[in-house]
């Protein structure tokens, strides 16, 4: 099959592009309001963007209304977040997180999520997360602000956070962080079968 992208609508693009580039990275992305609500929402479109600095980056896709989501509005407005790792033991909360509630409901209370302080952020974190990356908001590139349109946020890690159980010998112990990935539709990925190679 070949498909051009000019002949597509954007739910199709959608689904040619998740279904195909798998798997990925969760950013399991805490948040305050100006209100001081909790918001906690996943984000496959993930990923590492510069380690000197270090920057991390998230791309929202735009709700099928247009808009921007919660995440992003409380980012703009207060400029900082916790990204968390999401691995096996968290899964089906994190899930429970992907639901639509309005901006002044807490994915917190509604998944009962335990929290904790966060070390140099005021958004909370999850206090089973495993690995998490406190950041503060460094730019948003906007590319389209049509529904499923997208926008990416890079943002500045200041803190990072490792459980001391995962600290081996100078790095993160992969098959104990046993972290998720996204596929297409509603399926994930394990990292319970991994594969060591060394580079040539």
């Amino acid at each position: 099959m070949l498909f051009k992208t000019s002949q597509l609508n954007p739910q199709d693009i959608y689904r040619l592009l998740v279904g195909g580039i798998t798997p990925r990275p969760i950013a399991w992305i805490s948040s305050l309001s100006k209100s001081g609500i909790a918001n906690i929402a996943p984000y496959s479109f993930f990923n590492v963007a510069s380690c000197n600095p270090p920057i991390l980056w998230y791309s929202q896709v735009n709700p099928r209304v247009g808009g921007d989501k919660d995440t992003l509005v409380n980012l703009l407005d207060t400029g900082e977040c916790v990204v968390h790792i999401v691995n096996a033991q968290l899964l089906e909360k994190m899930n429970l997180t992907c639901a639509s509630l309005p901006a002044d409901q807490s994915e917190f209370e509604f998944a009962q999520l335990e929290q904790c302080a966060s070390y140099s952020v005021k958004p909370p974190s999850v206090k089973g997360a495993l690995v998490r990356y406190e950041c503060t908001l460094r730019e948003v590139v906007r590319f389209s602000s049509l529904p499923m349109g997208g926008s990416a946020a890079l943002l500045d890690v200041k803190t990072i956070f490792v459980d001391d159980s995962l600290w081996q010998d100078g790095f993160i112990n992969q098959s104990d962080l046993n972290s998720v990935g996204k596929m297409g539709a509603d399926f994930y990925s394990l990292t319970s079968n991994l594969i060591e190679l060394s580079r040539p």
